[in-house]
């Protein structure tokens, strides 16, 4: 992995080993994310399922380059104090502004001066449409949202996706990475 350090490396190997266990991105999709946020310059991004923190690590690296912040959003407990020493342990945690708890109702709960410039969703895929009607007052011009398992979970996020194809605000693509990922941008 061009840029980590072994430290870093050595932890995304070890994550990559239990990325069923904990629903976790593939590598490819992971360093999609990060691309594009050095691409897009993002400075405030909003991830929707930290798990144990695989792509929130791949994410905050690139946040570390664009001085930037990370909003992560857990339901679990458990899942969340893993991730949060996976951020220790790879340099990251002081970017890092985690949130336990139900995604809908803390993204319903957010001030209405929190904007971001990047979505990531990976939770509940049946509330993907739910999240990106309640993300949408928080994005910024020409923000970007991503959402994951598209094209293995269909039927749960159909609704999502109808609601993006439908929204004239936003363009959109259907990646073919393992699991769909739609990239939507902010038009």
């Amino acid at each position: 992995m061009p840029g980590f350090d072994e430290v870093t490396n050595g932890i995304l190997a070890g994550l990559e080993e239990t990325q069923k266990e904990f629903w976790n991105v593939d590598r490819k999709t992971a360093n999609l994310l990060h691309c594009l946020i050095l691409a897009t310059d993002s400075k405030s991004v909003l991830e929707v399922g930290t798990s144990n923190g695989y792509s929130g690590i791949w994410i905050t690296k690139a946040l570390k380059s664009t001085g930037g912040r990370l909003t992560t959003i857990e339901y679990y407990d458990k899942r969340q104090s893993i991730a949060l020493e996976n951020f220790k342990k790879c340099g990251t945690f002081d970017i890092v502004r985690p949130l336990q708890g139900s995604a809908c109702e803390i993204l319903e709960s957010l001030s209405e001066d929190e904007i971001f410039d990047f979505v990531f969703i990976d939770a509940n895929k049946s509330e993907y449409v739910k999240y990106f009607e309640l993300v949408k007052p928080h994005l910024s011009d020409k923000a970007m949202i991503a959402a994951d398992n598209i094209t293995s979970h269909p039927e749960k996020v159909k609704t999502f996706i109808d609601a993006v194809s439908e929204d004239k605000n936003f363009r959109h693509e259907i990646i073919n990475l393992p699991g769909g990922l739609l990239l939507a941008y902010k038009v």
